[in-house]
């Protein structure tokens, strides 16, 4: 084994010489420290406001990217959105415990439900994707993905009280438009119907209008695809075009009995 020839041949194949993984974990660990400034009553605001300011400078500066507005603007365009990010996030906590017959408190939402995590960070990514950063919104969400099972791309638009109950498998896409008081179950994927390159600036996304029910499984695909306010969609169903206001769609199962001949 010829080490040196090894190692020469590793590092001519490394395409990206310049990524530094250290971002990835200096991301997650923003973001913790954002989770816990918002809601953990032992976390003092005002010095982790500072905290956070010199962690995301160091997410930046890590990074090199050359944008058009300054670190110190980006972090306080953020930071005044923070008071309306937390009060959407509290109005999606009271959506799940209205809707949750299975929760008991507030604090159990808060605390165990990966949905309302997997909501969370999605809205504090949110907006630092609405504000041009690159890459870490993306990396937050994923973050969030890891641990729940829930995947929201940053870019979508999601209204007020959002409820997702037991999370795992859920796929929501970059240009999906969710209205308010939507309810969305475990396994549903809000996706494309094709995936091509140069639909990348396109609406690839369905549109969920006001108070509608997406049960387990349910797919529903097309950025032209609108599922109209109070529609039910049942478990299972697969959708690829519009569907009207006040409407039930659900996947009919065929049931066959195999019966066993007498021996």
């Amino acid at each position: 084994m010829d080490k040196d020839k090894i190692i020469a041949e590793l590092n001519r194949h490394k395409k990206l010489p310049y990524l530094d993984y250290r971002l990835k974990q200096e991301t997650e660990d923003f973001t913790d420290t954002l989770f816990y400034t918002l809601f953990d009553a032992n976390t003092p605001v005002a010095v982790n406001l500072e905290l956070l300011e010199k962690k995301f400078n160091t997410l930046m500066d890590m990074a090199c990217w050359d944008l058009e507005k300054p670190n110190e603007e980006l972090w306080g365009n953020y930071v005044a959105h923070l008071p309306q990010i937390l009060e959407n996030l509290n109005l999606d906590a009271e959506a799940i415990l209205n809707c949750d017959p299975a929760s008991l408190s507030l604090q159990e939402i808060y605390m165990a439900y990966p949905g309302f995590y997997a909501i969370a960070i999605y809205r504090l990514a949110h907006e630092l994707y609405e504000e041009g950063v690159p890459l870490i919104p993306r990396m937050m969400t994923e973050y969030a993905h890891r641990q729940t099972g829930v995947d929201i791309n940053p870019g979508a638009k999601i209204g007020k009280s959002f409820f997702i109950d037991h999370a795992t498998g859920v796929v929501i896409g970059e240009t999906a438009v969710i209205h308010d008081n939507v309810k969305i179950y475990q396994g549903v994927t809000l996706g494309a119907l094709y995936v091509a390159k140069n639909l990348e600036k396109t609406k690839r996304h369905p549109t969920i209008e006001n108070n509608v029910t997406i049960y387990a499984n349910a797919t529903i695909l097309g950025g032209e695809t609108v599922v109209g306010a109070n529609s039910v969609i049942g478990g299972n169903a697969w959708i690829t075009s519009s569907v009207p206001a006040n409407s039930t769609v659900y996947h009919k199962p065929e049931i066959k009995i195999k019966t066993i001949p007498n021996v």
